[in-house]
C-alpha cells in the first residue's frame, strides 16, 4: 500500500482503474518513474487512455472522465474535433514529412499572421519550450547584449535559460537553483517579481537587458493573474528603454481570444511565442513578431549573423493540417467565449460546494483557467476578476500537501472528473451538463478526503 495516498481512497482507485496499475508495472520497466511527462505522475500509478472525444475521455477500464486536462492546453476545441480529424486523415495519406516546403505551411502561417496582428513574420518550431528558447536567441543577436529579465513563477519551457524561479519557493535567490543548470546561466538572468512595474523598471536601467519575457496572464496559467494595466505599463517601459518585449503566449495564444491575450490588452509585443493551440492537438509552436527582428534567421540578412534553425519536423504537415483547421474554427471567437464562460460557472460552482462543504478552500482563475487553492485563509472569492490575498504571489504561488494532491487527484478520478493537480482548463466542448457533474464530482472528492481525514471541515 502506497503511503502517499489514503487507504480508502487508494483502495477504491486500484479496484476501479485496475487497467492502468497492471500498464504501469509495464511502464516501469520503460520510463523513469514510469511517466513521459512529469504532471501525468500519480501516485499509486497514472491513469492509462484508451479515446476521447469532446469534453471526454475513457480510459481502459471503460471509465468516462470529464477531461480538464484538455491536452495539457492544446485542445480548446475539445477531442478529436470533426474539422481536425478530417483535416489530418485527408493529409496523412498524402504526406507525412516530405521534407520539402509544402503549401500548408503557407495557409498555417497566413491563418497566425490573420489572427495575431504584431506576426508581422513567422517561425515555426516544434514546440512552446522551442519557441522561447527561440525569441531569446534572437534577442541576443539583434541587440548584442546577454541578459535575459524574466517574473518570477513564470515558466517558459524547460531549457537552461528560462526555468529558474518557474515554481516555488520564491522567498530567496537560493530556491531558484535548479538541478542541472550551471551556476553561469544565472549570470545572465534577471528575475523580478511578478506584477512589480517598479522592480521591473529598477532592473532594466539597472542591467540593461536584452528583453524582458511575460507570461501570458501570469504565473503558469494565471496562477498569479496579470491584469491588462500592467502589460500596458510594461509596453511602455520596455519601448522607452530600447529593449526586446516578448509575450509568452504558448498557453493564452487563441485561448483567452482568438487573438491571444495581447489583443485582450491592447498592446503590440516586439516578439510573441505561440503553440498549444495553434497545431490543433498535434506538436507545433512558433515564433512571431517583428520583420527587423526575426531577420535574424534570413539568410544574408543586414547583421551579417544569421541565426542557426534547423528543426527535422518544423512546420510539419500533419500539425499544419491540424493547426489550420483548428484556427479557422477559434477564428469566430466563439471557441474562447465558450470557454471562457464555462469556466466562470464552475469556478462560481465550486466555490458555493467548498461553502456548502465547510472546507477551506477557493477556486479562482481568468478566462478558461480554474485554480484550486486548498487551505486557504483569506476573504471569501468575490467575484470573476477576484484574486486571493490580493494577488501576494508569495502567498499564493506556493507548494500544495504533496500527499493531499495525490490524494485529491485519485478522488476526483472516482467521481469521473479528470483534474491537472490543482488546477483544470475548459475547452469549448465543456457542456452545463458537464459542468454541473463537475461539482459533483468535486463533493464527491472532498466526502472521501474528509473519510479518510485528510481534510477537515470547519
Amino acid at each position: 500500500m502506497s503511503q502517499m495516498v489514503s487507504r480508502q481512497i487508494a483502495s477504491q482507485f486500484r479496484k476501479s482503474f485496475s487497467s492502468s496499475a497492471e500498464l504501469y508495472e509495464r511502464a516501469m520497466r520503460l520510463f523513469p518513474s514510469g511517466v513521459t511527462h512529469d504532471s501525468r505522475y500519480l501516485d499509486p500509478f497514472p491513469i492509462y487512455i484508451d479515446h476521447a472525444f469532446g469534453s471526454r475521455k475513457t480510459d481502459r477500464d471503460g471509465n468516462e472522465l470529464i477531461d480538464y486536462w484538455m491536452g495539457h492546453g492544446s485542445l480548446l476545441l475539445g477531442h478529436s474535433h470533426p474539422a481536425v480529424v478530417e483535416a489530418v486523415s485527408n493529409q496523412v495519406a498524402r504526406s507525412t514529412h516530405p521534407g520539402a516546403c509544402h503549401e500548408l505551411e503557407l495557409e498555417w502561417g497566413e491563418r497566425v499572421q490573420r489572427l495575431v496582428p504584431s506576426a508581422e513574420r513567422i517561425r515555426f518550431t516544434n514546440s512552446g519550450t522551442e519557441a522561447t528558447l527561440m525569441a531569446v536567441r534572437v534577442a541576443r543577436i539583434v541587440t548584442g547584449r546577454t541578459k535575459v529579465l524574466k517574473f518570477a513563477g513564470h515558466f517558459h519551457g524547460w531549457h537552461d535559460q528560462l526555468i529558474p524561479a518557474a515554481s516555488p519557493p520564491h522567498h530567496d535567490p537560493s530556491d531558484y537553483s535548479v538541478p542541472g543548470i550551471p551556476e553561469g546561466v544565472y549570470d545572465d538572468l534577471v528575475i523580478v517579481p511578478p506584477n512589480d512595474l517598479e522592480a521591473t523598471a529598477a532592473a532594466i536601467e539597472a542591467y540593461r537587458p536584452a528583453c524582458v519575457i511575460h507570461e501570458g496572464n501570469g504565473s503558469r496559467w494565471g496562477a498569479v493573474p496579470v491584469r491588462s494595466e500592467f502589460l500596458q505599463e510594461l509596453r511602455k517601459l520596455t519601448s522607452d528603454a530600447d529593449t526586446i518585449l516578448i509575450l509568452d503566449e504558448v498557453i493564452t495564444g487563441f485561448r483567452v481570444h482568438e487573438g491571444g491575450f495581447q489583443s485582450v490588452c491592447e498592446i503590440v509585443p516586439d516578439m510573441t511565442t505561440l503553440a498549444k493551440v495553434l497545431a490543433g492537438g498535434l506538436p507545433g509552436g512558433c515564433l512571431v513578431g517583428r520583420a527587423d527582428l526575426l531577420d535574424a534567421l534570413a539568410f544574408g540578412n543586414s547583421l551579417g549573423k544569421k541565426m542557426k534553425h534547423p528543426g527535422t519536423f518544423n512546420a510539419n504537415p500533419l500539425s499544419a493540417a491540424a493547426g489550420c483547421a483548428a484556427l479557422d474554427v477559434v477564428a469566430t471567437g466563439e471557441p474562447s467565449r465558450v470557454a471562457n464562460r464555462q469556466a466562470a460557472v464552475l469556478r462560481r460552482g465550486l466555490n458555493e460546494l467548498f461553502v456548502s462543504k465547510g472546507v477551506p478552500w477557493a477556486a479562482y482563475g481568468d478566462f478558461s483557467a480554474v485554480k484550486i487553492f486548498p487551505g486557504y485563509d483569506g476573504p471569501p472569492p468575490s467575484g470573476d476578476d477576484w484574486v486571493p490575498y490580493d494577488g501576494d504571489y508569495l502567498r499564493l504561488d506556493v507548494k500544495f500537501d504533496e500527499r493531499l494532491g495525490h490524494a485529491f487527484r485519485c478522488a476526483l478520478l472516482l467521481g469521473g472528473v479528470d483534474w491537472m493537480g490543482w488546477a483544470g482548463s475548459t475547452s469549448s466542448a465543456h457542456t452545463d451538463l458537464d459542468i454541473e457533474s463537475t461539482v459533483a464530482g468535486f463533493g464527491t472528492a472532498i466526502d472521501l478526503l474528509i473519510a479518510d481525514g485528510l481534510i477537515r471541515p470547519a
